[in-house]
C-alpha cells in the first residue's frame, strides 16, 4: 500500500489534536473536537481549513485558453484577469469528471482546483485533450508544490483585514495576487461553506510563514478564538448546509450534468463568441435538454425527527421508490436533519411530501428549496 500524502500542515494538525484519517490518497484531519462545535464555530465566527489535498493545475501557453474552452462546461475566453469561475469537467456522455475552479492570471495563463481524489484522471484526462488537438500549452500538476488554505466565517475578512486592506474589498470569485516576502501567494474570494471568506494557494515552503502573519493575534487553543481549526467532517456538513455538489455524492460521470442543479455551470452558446470553443460532452447534454431534461432532478429534503439520511438510502412516494439520498446529515445550523437527492422530475417540486426509507424505519420528507442555509446579506 502506497504511503500517505500529508500536506505542509500535518504537524499543525498533529499540534492542534487532529483526528487524522486516510482521505483521496492523503492523510487528513477529520476533526479536532466536536463537529457540531466546529459547523457553529464557522457559522457563527471562523474556522481555518486545510485544503492542500486539492488538486492544483496551471495551464500556460498560446493554446491555454482553448483548450480551457474545450475542456470546460462555462466559458473561459470572457474571464477578466483576477476572477475566478466555478465550471464542471464532462465527459463525452454528458456526466461530470469532476467540478472545479479556473482563475484567470494573464491571457494565456490560468490555474484550476479540482477534487483530490480526480487528480490522476483528469491529467490523463487533459494530457489526451492536448495532444489530440496539438494544442501549444505548458501544462503543470502543481498539487505537491503548493498548500491551500481556507478561512470562512462571518469574522474571518476582520482578521484579513489585518494583514492587507484589498482583499476585504475583493468581489466574490475575484482574486489578488500578493507578495510574501520572494513568493507570490493567489488570494481568491471564494469558498465551500456558504459563508463569506477566503482561500489562498501559495508554496508549501511558506505555510508557515503565512499562518504565522494571518494568526498573530489569534490564539487557536483559545476555545472563544476568532478562527479555529475545522475538519473535513464539518466541511462535509458546511457544504450540504449550503447546497454544494460533492463529486462522488452529487456529481459523477454517470450522473448527467443537467440533473445536478447547477446549469448556471453550463454555457451551451460558448462557440457563438468570439474565440469559442464548443466543450466535451455539449453534444449529449443537447440531446438531454432537447428530449425535455433529465429524467432525474437534484432536490433538498427536510426531515422530521431525530435520525440521519444517508448516501444510498432510497427516496419512496405512495410507497414507490421514485430515488435516492446522495447526501444526509444532522444540520446543527438548522435543527434538523437535511438531505440531498436525486427523485423523478415529477417529484420534485418544492413541497412534495416523500419518505426515505432507513431500514426499519420509513423518514417523513419535504422537498424543499437549495440551499438549506443562504448567508443573509
Amino acid at each position: 500500500m502506497a504511503e500517505l500524502l500529508k500536506t505542509p500542515l500535518h504537524s499543525f494538525h498533529q499540534e492542534a489534536g487532529g483526528q487524522l484519517v486516510e482521505y483521496a490518497g492523503w492523510e487528513m484531519p477529520l476533526r479536532y473536537g466536536s463537529v457540531q462545535e466546529e459547523v457553529r464555530q464557522v457559522r457563527e465566527s471562523g474556522g481555518l481549513f486545510d485544503v492542500s489535498h486539492m488538486a492544483r493545475f496551471g495551464f500556460k501557453g498560446r493554446h491555454a485558453r482553448r483548450l480551457l474552452e474545450r475542456l470546460c462546461s462555462r466559458r473561459i475566453g470572457d474571464m477578466q484577469q483576477g476572477q475566478a469561475r466555478y465550471t464542471l469537467i464532462c465527459n463525452e456522455r454528458g456526466g461530470v469528471k469532476d467540478d472545479a475552479l479556473v482563475y484567470r492570471m494573464d491571457d494565456d495563463d490560468f490555474v484550476m482546483v479540482a477534487n483530490a481524489g480526480n487528480r490522476a484522471k483528469l491529467v490523463e484526462h487533459f494530457e489526451s485533450v492536448r495532444a489530440e488537438n496539438d494544442w501549444k500549452v505548458n501544462f503543470e500538476d502543481r498539487t505537491e508544490k503548493t498548500a491551500m488554505i481556507a478561512a470562512q466565517g462571518p469574522k474571518v475578512m476582520d482578521l484579513v483585514a489585518g494583514v492587507s486592506s484589498e482583499v476585504p474589498t475583493l468581489k466574490k470569485y475575484r482574486f489578488a495576487v500578493k507578495n510574501l516576502m520572494v513568493v507570490k501567494l493567489i488570494v481568491s474570494r471564494t469558498g465551500y461553506t456558504g459563508e463569506d471568506g477566503v482561500e489562498v494557494i501559495l508554496p508549501g515552503s511558506m505555510v508557515s510563514t503565512a499562518m504565522k502573519l494571518l494568526l498573530k493575534d489569534v490564539d487557536l487553543r483559545d476555545p472563544n478564538a476568532m478562527v479555529r481549526p475545522i475538519g473535513l467532517a464539518a466541511r462535509d456538513v458546511l457544504r450540504l448546509e449550503a447546497g454544494m455538489p460533492l463529486y462522488g455524492h452529487e456529481l459523477g460521470e454517470d450522473i448527467d450534468a443537467l440533473a445536478c442543479g447547477i446549469d448556471f455551470a453550463i454555457s451551451f452558446d460558448k462557440e457563438e463568441r468570439n474565440l469559442g470553443e464548443r466543450f466535451i460532452g455539449q453534444d449529449a447534454l443537447e440531446q438531454t435538454r432537447e428530449a425535455g431534461g433529465p429524467p432525474m432532478q437534484l432536490v433538498g429534503l427536510k426531515l422530521e425527527g431525530p435520525r440521519t439520511p444517508r448516501q444510498g438510502m432510497p427516496v419512496q412516494a405512495s410507497r414507490s421508490s421514485v430515488g435516492e439520498v446522495t447526501s444526509g446529515c444532522a444540520s446543527p445550523t438548522l435543527g434538523h436533519p437535511i438531505a440531498m437527492a436525486f427523485v423523478g422530475r415529477e417529484h420534485a417540486e418544492i413541497g412534495t411530501s416523500l419518505e426515505v426509507d432507513a431500514g426499519r424505519a420509513m423518514l417523513a420528507a419535504e422537498v424543499v428549496p437549495l440551499p438549506f442555509y443562504k448567508l443573509s446579506k
